[in-house]
């Protein structure tokens, strides 16, 4: 038989979880993408940025299976608001629509509206575990973008992924202290 659990409780459940394994993936794309700007030419640049941040998904999946999150355990019990993440990916997989016509007129213009188009999903995430990680980094991660894309015409590729690896290094750190903090209210009984 299966148990019926309220929305507040699936909610209450995500809550609890380490989620850092996607922003790892992210952070380690991204940072293949500031390396390669040092050393590709301008199509295999972009198609480096296209591959990698295509693939943050399938990475995040993989490495959280070495974070204890396992997002493919089938033995856990199923939770909506995994479901919503997924949808979350989906978003921001189809927002390279915008991207793409614009990467075409502007190379340059990638990793603007990749990077930014793609940190539209913390907004969600902040809501979901009532944090304010996902606010902080998807409006940072947005003015810092656009600031670094202006000031850096020749580099553009190499400072938004610096922006973006560092707004990830800092997100990690709050999403993984958080952690450490739901889990020890968890075993004092909280």
């Amino acid at each position: 038989m299966t148990e019926q659990r309220s929305l507040d409780v699936q909610r209450e459940e995500f809550s609890r979880r380490r989620l850092i394994a996607t922003p790892i993936a992210g952070m380690i794309a991204w940072t293949i993408v500031g390396i390669g700007s040092l050393l590709l030419q301008p199509f295999a640049l972009s198609m480096l940025l296209f591959a990698v941040t295509g693939s943050i998904a399938y990475l995040g999946m993989f490495i959280s299976r070495f974070t204890g999150e396992n997002f493919l355990d089938k033995n856990k019990p199923k939770n909506t608001f995994d479901t919503l993440f997924f949808y979350f990916v989906g978003m921001a997989v189809l927002v390279y629509a915008i991207a793409i016509p614009f990467f075409r007129i502007d190379y340059t213009s990638l990793p603007l509206t990749v990077g930014i188009l793609t940190g539209i999903m913390w907004l969600p995430i902040s809501w979901i575990i009532q944090h304010w990680i996902g606010w902080v980094h998807a409006i940072v991660r947005t003015v810092a973008i656009v600031l670094v894309w202006y000031l850096f015409p020749e580099h553009r590729f190499l400072a938004v992924s610096a922006v973006i690896v560092i707004l990830y290094v800092f997100a990690i750190a709050v999403l993984e202290s958080r952690w450490r903090g739901v889990s020890r209210g968890l075993q004092g009984g909280a």
